[in-house]
């Protein structure tokens, strides 16, 4: 029993080292990402979707220590920005939604915090209890970012019991011009 102590209490700094890199690593590679904007493509979403027929953009716009944003243009709507704050070993997905003269949308900063430390590409968010309140059919909602270093960033959305699925991918080999500011934003 003693042998299985000193064991347990040996490993658990390495394995919180290891959780911590993982959340890190994955914050890391969003950083590298600073500055540069992406043109995606719909990989799956309603054949209906209007987000099929526009041009998407990502601009990985503002990094902080703590809080990366990432506008998110459809067509010529640049009402939406992806908030990533990191915290705590976690990370926190936001959805801030603007309208054209910058006032927030009255559906907006929805999303979850990871639940875990996922991996150093991966980071998942369930629906936290904010968004079920304000958005009850999204309580069951599980967002998803991978981040695949020289290949590609993706953003996606499950709803958990029903057959939404929603995954946009932006190849870096697509990268483009500097967009102008999101709704909300001053140049």
């Amino acid at each position: 029993m003693r042998f299985l102590v000193i064991v347990v209490f040996s490993i658990l700094p390495f394995m919180t080292l290891a959780q911590e890199t993982a959340t890190n690593i994955f914050w890391q590679n969003l950083n590298e990402l600073c500055g540069k904007a992406y043109i995606g493509e719909v990989l799956e979403a309603p054949a209906d979707d209007d987000f099929r027929t526009q041009t998407l953009v990502m601009h990985v716009r503002s990094c902080e220590e703590d809080v990366i944003r990432i506008p998110f243009f459809v067509g010529e709507d640049r009402s939406r920005t992806w908030v990533l704050t990191k915290s705590d070993g976690r990370i926190e997905l936001k959805h801030d939604h603007r309208h054209e003269d910058g006032t927030e949308d009255e559906v907006t900063m929805y999303g979850g915090t990871s639940a875990n430390v996922g991996l150093e590409t991966l980071q998942t968010f369930p629906a936290d209890q904010q968004t079920a309140v304000l958005i009850p059919a999204a309580a069951s909602n599980i967002w998803w970012i991978e981040v695949v270093p020289d290949q590609y960033f993706t953003y996606n959305l499950r709803r958990i019991g029903t057959d939404r699925y929603f995954s946009i991918r932006f190849s870096f080999d697509d990268e483009t011009e500097t967009p102008a500011a999101p709704w909300g934003w001053e140049d």
